[in-house]
């Protein structure tokens, strides 16, 4: 029979449609169209993307030069632009509200070959991009302009990516993101009723009952939750409690690529289509706001969701998401793949 599940931290409604129960060989996984030809992400044509704002590259090479092993630039594409002169303009229109659309846009280029995805790379490479994350967050921090930054990576045409060569991206915003906003309430509200962080208690209770945990190691585990919106949806949590992304410690940085591999290595062969077709996937990062101190009731974590099914009618008109798999179904599978 259906389920309605409730997310313990924002109160958002999922619909598990356990009527419809699909297993990971059921979802229609569409080929993504190889375009081929340039790529401006490609080594060698370092020049026709905008300057390196950061790059880790070999010893005596310079900048917007071959011999990098991975770079970030501005987003030749940006949705939002800041020059150093630019500051908020909050004003009203009637009842609305708008401001100027400063912010920056920057893409990570995770590794020079354009064959490379993060299902193949090392995980000594995993870790330059996890790495990288850090980085750019702990710089864009000394602006006082941004007030958060929000990491993503659109793999495949249908999770929004448009260039193949694989590549995350970052946005850095003058506001915090409503939904970054409804988890840090939620989650000041649990800890104000049980002085607990609710990301800690989801951990300690999946870890002892062991149904919807799919990988763990020293530091990390990864777990479908709860009340997933997706099929497959996974996130990757830190053991112990940690607000901000940007306190990762090197030591921890490897046991984050190690797992983070791992599970998208899982997902990737677990829906990997009958013709050999990849699912595409989105993944996210939330993290504390850049300048706030270390919160004891927020927990950064990566949420990282195939795109299997679309939202339709129902789904934007109620706000309600309908997921065919069950969470302890699809935390079973992924635990059963063998890589």
């Amino acid at each position: 029979m259906p389920e309605l599940r409730k997310d313990p931290i924002i109160d958002r409604w999922v619909i598990i449609a356990t009527e419809r129960g699909k297993r990971p060989h059921d979802f229609v996984i569409e080929p993504d169209v190889v375009k081929g030809g340039f790529c401006p992400f490609d080594q060698g044509n370092e020049h026709t993307t905008p300057p390196e704002l950061f790059a880790l590259r070999d010893s005596g090479t310079a900048p917007n030069t071959p011999g990098w092993h991975l770079r970030v630039v501005n987003n030749k594409f940006p949705a939002l632009v800041m020059r150093p002169e630019d500051l908020l303009n909050r004003q009203g229109e009637g009842m609305f509200d708008k401001m100027n659309g400063i912010g920056t846009h920057e893409v990570i280029i995770e590794h020079p070959d354009h064959q490379a995805l993060l299902t193949t790379i090392t995980i000594e490479e995993f870790m330059l991009v996890l790495g990288a994350y850090q980085e750019r967050m702990l710089t864009l921090a000394q602006d006082p302009r941004y007030q958060y930054v929000l990491i993503f990576k659109n793999w495949g045409r249908a999770a929004g990516a448009s260039l193949e060569h694989t590549h995350s991206q970052l946005i850095g915003l003058p506001i915090v993101p409503e939904l970054v906003q409804e988890e840090i309430q939620g989650s000041k509200l649990y800890y104000k009723w049980k002085e607990r962080c609710v990301f800690c208690d989801m951990v300690r209770q999946e870890m002892q009952q062991q149904v919807r945990v799919v990988l763990e190691n020293q530091e990390f585990v990864a777990l479908c939750p709860f009340a997933p919106r997706s099929p497959f949806e996974v996130w990757i949590l830190p053991k112990t409690h940690h607000s901000s992304y940007m306190d990762l410690s090197d030591a921890s940085r490897r046991h984050l690529a190690e797992i983070f591999s791992a599970t998208l290595k899982r997902l990737e062969k677990s829906l990997l289509s009958p013709d050999g077709f990849r699912a595409p996937y989105n993944f996210i990062l939330h993290t504390a706001p850049l300048r706030d101190p270390a919160m004891p009731h927020y927990h950064w974590h990566f949420e990282i969701m195939p795109k299997l099914t679309l939202m339709a009618g129902f789904e934007w008109g109620s706000g309600f998401f309908i997921n065919p798999t069950p969470p302890e179904d699809a935390a079973q599978y992924l635990r059963e793949v063998k890589l």
